[in-house]
């Protein structure tokens, strides 16, 4: 992999990861951009202890653009676009419109391919493999900022899910705390610790979950079931069987056949609802333990915690989607309409 980091017109930063090692990266971006100036902001709910972003300035971010306007495509000629250079492997840069920034953290968006109608599950191995390093080396380069608590990758696929580019991409959020996902998943793994005697919640959690019926598929180094408690139609958490709290984390192995797994888990996605569906839209996330302290969750450090992706739809069958409405959206309860049984035989069944 060949990294070269550039700026945008606006002082943004944008990098290049690059396949082969000899290529050159010396676009310069033609666009007469002004600095970006945000306006965003973390407040702190006292009641519910979480925080809430406010990012005014993102009202008027990009929308549905067509196609031969995309933002995330390459250069060509007199259409100018994010990226100044005409072809690319993979591009990640600075937001235009982050939700986080300065002192709140930071967003970037990752061009997963310079083909607009391409998508993750239609990328090759290597191509995957190219994303994966990218994500790492990101997790890396911002866990260094002092405004960075936590790292999150994730992929938003689909208009049903909110996306408003089209382009195969995927974002990173820096945050400024320990998001309130993972804190659950902290004090649940402390609790754990101390009621048996030092045991690892998340260890226990594969160990049975390999043993039981919902295992969806199996590599040497990695394994995807969907949940006991799964809160989605189709949900999968795909974990590294060697226990690491982030990609950095990652061995050799485990990052050689990640592609492989994380290819065809995608790929079953988009067959669960039979030949002539649109594509399933989908959120795929990477839970990775914080950087900051963890002085609040007694008995818990960063190698308690176990880096795994969670992918999951809101489709929950043909043409009907999953709603969160008055249970989830106001008391936090999901109601769950597939059986987390039948969701696993479904993925099963759909294999390539």
């Amino acid at each position: 992999m060949k990294k070269t980091s550039t700026r945008l017109a606006d002082g943004r930063e944008l990098i290049y990861y690059d396949l082969r090692d000899d290529t050159v990266r010396d676009a310069v971006d033609r666009r007469p951009l002004e600095r970006t100036v945000t306006t965003s902001e973390v407040r702190r709910d006292v009641l519910l202890g979480d925080a809430v972003a406010i990012a005014s300035h993102r009202q008027g971010r990009t929308y549905h653009p067509p196609a031969d306007q995309c933002p995330l495509c390459p250069t060509t000629g007199d259409r100018l676009s994010e990226i100044p250079d005409s072809s690319y492997d993979v591009v990640v840069f600075e937001n235009r419109f982050p939700s986080l920034a300065g002192d709140s953290g930071r967003c970037e968006v990752v061009c997963f391919t310079s083909d607009h109608d391409a998508s993750f599950a239609s990328l090759t191995e290597e191509q995957a493999r190219l994303v994966l390093d990218a994500w790492t080396d990101r997790t890396s380069e911002l866990s260094h900022l002092p405004s960075v608590e936590q790292v999150f990758c994730f992929e938003n696929r689909g208009e049903e899910i909110g996306v408003t580019l089209g382009h195969p991409h995927g974002q990173i959020y820096a945050y400024p705390f320990t998001t309130p996902r993972t804190s659950l998943m902290l004090r649940s793994l402390a609790a754990h610790k101390e009621a048996t005697g030092g045991e690892n919640l998340f260890d226990s959690v594969l160990e049975s979950e390999l043993a039981g019926e919902r295992v969806v598929l199996e590599g040497e180094h990695w394994a995807a079931f969907v949940p006991y408690a799964a809160h989605w139609p189709y949900e999968v958490h795909l974990y590294p069987k060697r226990r690491v709290p982030d990609l950095l984390g990652l061995d050799e192995a485990a990052r050689t056949e990640f592609p492989k797994v994380y290819l065809e888990l995608l790929r079953r996605f988009d067959r669960i609802f039979g030949e002539g569906e649109p594509p399933t839209p989908y959120i795929s996330a990477w839970h990775q333990a914080p950087f900051g302290t963890l002085e609040e969750f007694d008995g818990v450090s960063r190698d308690d915690f176990a880096l795994h992706l969670e992918l999951f739809t809101i489709r929950r069958t043909s043409g009907k989607l999953k709603f969160l409405a008055g249970s989830e959206s106001g008391m936090s309860v999901f109601i769950n309409d597939v059986p987390p049984e039948r969701a696993a035989e479904r993925l099963r069944e759909v294999a390539s």
